[in-house]
C-alpha cells in the first residue's frame, strides 16, 4: 500500500484505534494487572487469616493425632484424601478473588473486551526474518531495560527486608504455634505492603508507556487518513451517482405535483414556479409545490399546458420565488401581495371568484 512507504505523522483515528481494539491491540500492563491479582490476595489473606490459622491447627493436630498407629494403606489414603480436600478448599477461598481481581486488573486498563481475533493463527508470527528485526527493535530494548530494573529493585528491596526476617527466626523458633503465626503475619504484611509499593509504580510507568508506545503503532501516513475517510463515507463515483438518483427521484415527485397548482408564474427566458392555494389544508398562505430553471421550467411549462394549469408571465416574482422558497414550503409574507394578484387574476380567468 501506498501508506506504507509514507511517515505515519498522523495520530490515530477513533476508527483505527476502534478497529485495533477488535483485534485485542489494546494498552495493557501485565505489572499494572498482577499489582491488582495480589492486593487482592494481600487483603483475602488478611480477612482470612484467623480462618487459615484454625483450618491450620486442625490439620497439625489431626496428623499428629495418629502418632504411634500402625500404618497401612487405607489408613494412609484416607489421610491425604482429608488433607488434600483441606487445602483444596484453601485453594478455591484464595482463588476465586485473585482470579476477580485479574480480570478487574485488565478492565480498569482497556475495559470489557471479548475478542476471538488473537487466537487465530498468524503465519506472520513466525515469520523468521521479521522475528529476528523484532529482536533488535527498540521496543524489545525497552522492555529488556524495564524488565532488568523491574527484577533488580524488586529482588533487592525484597532481601534486604526478608534477611531482617531471617535474623529474628533463632527467637520466633522458641515461640508456641499460634504466636509464630502471628509473627508471620505481621512480617508478611511488612513485605507485601512494601512490594505492593514497588508494583504499583512499575506498574503505572509500565502504563504509561505501553499507552504511549500503542498511540506510537497506530499512527498513520496522511494518504491512510484519506484512504479510511474515502472508505468510511463512500467512492466519490458512488456518491455522486446516488445523489444524481435522488435528484432525479425528487424531480419526477415534484413533477407529478404540478397538475394540482392553480398556477405556474414564469420568466418566459428561464424560471418557472408552480403554487398552489388550499386554504382547507390548514396553511393560511400558497405554497411552491415546484420550481424549475432551463430545461426543467419548460418542462414544468410544458405538464401545465397539458393539464390546463393557467402560466402567468411575471419575471421579477418568478426569480424572487425561486430564490427564495422552497418546494414545499408556503410564501414569504413579503410576496403576499404580488402572489394574491396573480391568483385573483387566475380565478377569475377561470371563473372561480
Amino acid at each position: 500500500m501506498a501508506g506504507d512507504d509514507q511517515e505515519k505523522t498522523e495520530e490515530p483515528t477513533s476508527k483505527k484505534i476502534e478497529d485495533a481494539r477488535k483485534e485485542g491491540n489494546v494498552p495493557k500492563s501485565p505489572d499494572l494487572a498482577g499489582f491488582f491479582g495480589i492486593f487482592v490476595a494481600f487483603l483475602t489473606y488478611l480477612a482470612l487469616f484467623g480462618f487459615l490459622k484454625e483450618k491450620t491447627a486442625l490439620m497439625f493436630k489431626h496428623i499428629t493425632s495418629f502418632y504411634g498407629q500402625e500404618l497401612s494403606i487405607k489408613f494412609i489414603t484416607n489421610l491425604t484424601i482429608d488433607l488434600v480436600l483441606e487445602v483444596a478448599l484453601l485453594v478455591v477461598v484464595f482463588g476465586i478473588p485473585i482470579m476477580l481481581a485479574g480480570v478487574i486488573g485488565n478492565l480498569v486498563q482497556f475495559g470489557f473486551l471479548f475478542t476471538t481475533k488473537p487466537l487465530t493463527p498468524d503465519l506472520k508470527k513466525i515469520d523468521p526474518i521479521k522475528g529476528t528485526k523484532n529482536l533488535f527493535s527498540m521496543k524489545k530494548l525497552i522492555e529488556g531495560v524495564k524488565i532488568t530494573l523491574k527484577v533488580g529493585v524488586s529482588f533487592t528491596v525484597g532481601f534486604v527486608f526478608f534477611w531482617m526476617f531471617i535474623q529474628e527466626l533463632p527467637t520466633v523458633a522458641l515461640f508456641p504455634l499460634m504466636e509464630q503465626f502471628d509473627w508471620l503475619k505481621e512480617k508478611i504484611i511488612i513485605l507485601v505492603g512494601v512490594m505492593l509499593i514497588v508494583m504499583l509504580v512499575f506498574g503505572v510507568v509500565d502504563f504509561v508507556i505501553k499507552k504511549v508506545q500503542h498511540t506510537k503503532d497506530l499512527k498513520m501516513s496522511q494518504q491512510e487518513v484519506k484512504d479510511e475517510y474515502k472508505n468510511m463515507e463512500g467512492d466519490p463515483m458512488i456518491k455522486q451517482k446516488i445523489r444524481q438518483i435522488q435528484m432525479k427521484m425528487a424531480r419526477q415527485r415534484m413533477l407529478s405535483d404540478v397538475p394540482m397548482s392553480d398556477v405556474v408564474v414564469t420568466n418566459p427566458t428561464h424560471y418557472s414556479v408552480a403554487i398552489k392555494y388550499d386554504p382547507s389544508g390548514g396553511i393560511d398562505a400558497p405554497m411552491v409545490v415546484a420550481k424549475g430553471v432551463d430545461k426543467l421550467a419548460f418542462k414544468i411549462r410544458e405538464i401545465a399546458k397539458e393539464h390546463d394549469i393557467e402560466i402567468y408571465e411575471a419575471p421579477p416574482i418568478a426569480r424572487e420565488l425561486y430564490k427564495s422558497v422552497e418546494i414545499g414550503e408556503p410564501i414569504p409574507e413579503k410576496l403576499y401581495q404580488a402572489v394574491a394578484e396573480i391568483l385573483a387574476f387566475v380565478y377569475k380567468s377561470n371563473k372561480k371568484l
